[in-house]
């Protein structure tokens, strides 16, 4: 315990055993407890050492009364790990102050009070980070206040003058000077943190069925041309699911039936044939020089590519017979399935990662620097939490030692332990509940938990969809749920993605299950996206506006700025994301207010009330809004009429743009 005790440091991840996760340009919130004995006023300052050596400081001010915590916030701007920790000293002028101004108007020991200010001063000006000026202005002050010619008021004042205060307010009077201990931030490159991804299947593109009913798969080459698009909707990110050889053994048919035809083309993730395995291509996709430039054109569209990594394999896989160690070997002498009680994935063995196992873990470490050499550098990983955490928080950390650049997705759909371990011990990104959380209540909760009590460790990715998710609010909505569910993951997180066939409203389930009937997992899938686009069926357009709102708005790319705004309805859902100027890139502040219905069949009226304090405003101030969605400007204040109808204006997307009172 130091001698200003400093408690409840906060970013940190519980017990100090990883950094917090923060992204370039990053606004870190942080906050400790501080106080000490008797009634001395204390100072509290945060510092943050940047990998070059660099430090930023902060001062922090107290929170609600009576709680003893401090707040403050900086912003990160430097790649690796960041130091931090906290400050805490006596402030001898405030403390005499707050006693003089007690004292001295009651007549109470005032020729001491006058003295002691005037020495505090003195070591005040004595600071060698003042400027002569500053140095100068101190003494004179002090001096006045010990000269008994003037009025004791007059005396008085020479202490507590704005440039007086203005100075020590910068450059405070220190004494018992308490370090906290340091807290680490691991500071990484903006993609893991912000940006829209896009999943297609790349057999898929280009696939078209021959005269005898048979498919010809889609290409590499046939799948570059899909690029342009992907990156005209404003995407950063394209993410394609496995592309390995695909096992024949108990391949699965359409519709995840156990029996395949002999054109059907199998599961992604069942990964592993005679063709090769993890680090090989299936042959259908095309060779290795055709992957290096399909990432070529996924790079001249300024995407980035990102592969589905499957630590799995099939009964086929090169690994099965060269390495049955590495998978778990019944009593009968045979390799268990992958199993999910009961389902039973009958095309999959599952890799068994205790202990190395000679030599698994460098063989798969091997495939990721593979895949980096090939010119991918962001993974997403299938079923992550079913293999040790101790595995991923080695094989991250061998990866971004020398590829600092690397990106991993968490795909772990399981228990909220277990999702926020994962994001500590390395991985960049998350999948998440998001996309079955629908009502206005589950909504306010979960962007309030994501922006506020995980967002130290866990990034966010909100997925509205996936080849494994067609949620029922989906099926049954239609075009506004799709509408209204891209609008809130685009806006409520600085990372969201979906899969390719959403902005063509593909909600059509398999009967009594939760994902797309004739699923693209299991077969080809041929869209004809032009016809689609210039019909107006297709809801690419709103897409795209959404991701040129992201991009234009800072304040839509951070994370821990949102704030859940009150409405009258239900059926309403309101958030604001605010910037303040200092951390925005040019130096103007950035404040959007999103309104959203829930309901897609039916308008909302409803009221919207506005804490204005959430992006620095006034309560009762008006304030100018432009709806981005629309172009239509209002001027606002604390309480607003709003009425949004699902099938032609599902949200808000309001730029505030302030005009006082």
């Amino acid at each position: 315990m130091g001698r200003i005790p400093i408690l409840g440091l906060r970013p940190q991840i519980e017990d100090d055993l990883f950094p917090t996760k923060g992204t370039v340009g990053d606004v870190i919130p942080f906050s400790c407890i501080a106080f000490r004995e008797g009634h001395d006023l204390i100072g509290v300052e945060v510092v943050l050492t940047e990998p070059s050596g660099h430090e930023q400081r902060a001062r922090l001010v107290p929170g609600e009364p009576g709680t003893d915590r401090w707040h403050g916030e900086l912003q990160v701007r430097e790649r690796g790990v960041n130091e931090w920790h906290v400050e805490a000293w006596g402030d001898d002028y405030a403390t005499w102050r707050h006693n003089a101004e007690l004292k001295i108007p009651a007549g109470v020991d005032v020729e001491l009070m006058l003295r002691e200010g005037a020495a505090i001063l003195e070591r005040a000006a004595a600071d060698p980070a003042l400027d002569p000026d500053e140095r100068l202005l101190l003494r004179e002050s002090a001096r006045r206040s010990t000269s008994t010619q003037d009025a004791v008021p007059t005396r008085f004042g020479a202490l507590v003058d704005d440039e007086v205060l203005s100075i020590l307010s910068a450059h405070p009077v220190r004494s018992l000077v308490t370090h906290s201990p340091v807290r680490r931030i691991r500071v990484e490159r903006e993609l893991a943190g912000r940006g829209a991804w896009y999943e297609f299947f790349p057999r898929s593109e280009g696939a078209h069925r021959n005269d005898d009913g048979t498919w010809s798969s889609g290409t590499f080459r046939t799948a570059s041309a899909r690029v342009p698009a992907v990156a005209a909707m404003g995407f950063d990110v394209l993410y394609v699911p496995p592309i390995h050889p695909i096992g024949r053994t108990n391949r699965k048919g359409p519709n995840n039936t156990l029996t395949a035809g002999p054109n059907d083309p199998g599961s992604p993730w069942a990964i592993g044939a005679a063709e090769g395995g993890h680090q090989d291509i299936h042959p259908e996709l095309g060779t290795v020089d055709d992957f290096r430039d399909f990432v070529a054109e996924v790079r001249r569209n300024g995407l980035e590519l990102a592969i589905d990594i499957a630590l799995q394999a099939t009964p086929d896989h090169p690994w099965v017979d060269a390495h049955p160690d590495w998978f778990t070997q019944l009593l009968d002498g045979t390799i268990a399935y992958a199993e999910n009680p009961p389902k039973k994935y009958q095309d999959i063995y599952p890799l068994n990662f205790d202990g190395d196992r000679n030599g698994l873990y460098q063989e798969v470490l091997d495939t990721f620097l593979h895949w980096i050499d090939l010119g991918v550098s962001i993974f997403r990983i299938d079923n992550p939490h079913t293999k040790p955490l101790q595995f991923w928080e080695w094989l991250i950390a061998e990866v971004t030692a020398v590829h600092p650049d690397a990106v991993f997705l968490s795909e772990a759909f399981t228990r909220p332990a277990v999702m926020h371990a994962l994001g500590a011990i390395g991985f960049q990104q998350s999948y998440t509940y998001f996309t079955w959380r629908n009502t206005k209540e589950e909504l306010e909760t979960y962007l309030d938990e994501v922006s506020h009590e995980s967002s130290d460790f866990l990034r966010p990715n909100f997925f509205v969809n996936t080849p494994d998710i067609l949620t029922s609010y989906l099926q049954l909505g239609g075009r506004p749920a799709y509408t209204i569910r891209a609008t809130i993951a685009a806006t409520g997180s600085p990372l969201w993605g979906m899969y390719a066939g959403y902005e063509l409203i593909e909600n059509v389930a398999r009967p009594g299950s939760e994902e797309n009937i004739d699923n693209e997992k299991y077969e080809f899938k041929e869209r004809d996206w032009a016809t689609e686009e210039a019909s107006g069926h297709s809801i690419a357009p709103y897409v795209t506006r959404l991701n040129e709102i992201r991009h234009a708005h800072p304040a839509l790319q951070h994370l821990r700025n949102l704030t859940v705004q009150r409405t009258d309805s239900e059926q309403l859902l309101a958030f604001s994301k605010h910037l303040p100027a200092e951390y925005a890139p040019d130096g103007v502040a950035d404040t959007i207010i999103v309104v959203v219905v829930l309901d897609p069949y039916s308008p909302v009226e409803s009221m919207v009330h506005i804490d204005q304090s959430a992006f620095g405003g006034t309560p009762g101030g008006l304030f100018e809004v432009e709806d981005l969605l629309t172009g239509q400007v209002w001027t606002w204040g604390d309480d607003n009429y709003v009425r949004l109808d699902p099938h032609t204006t599902p949200a808000h997307v309001l730029h505030v743009r302030p005009t006082g009172a």
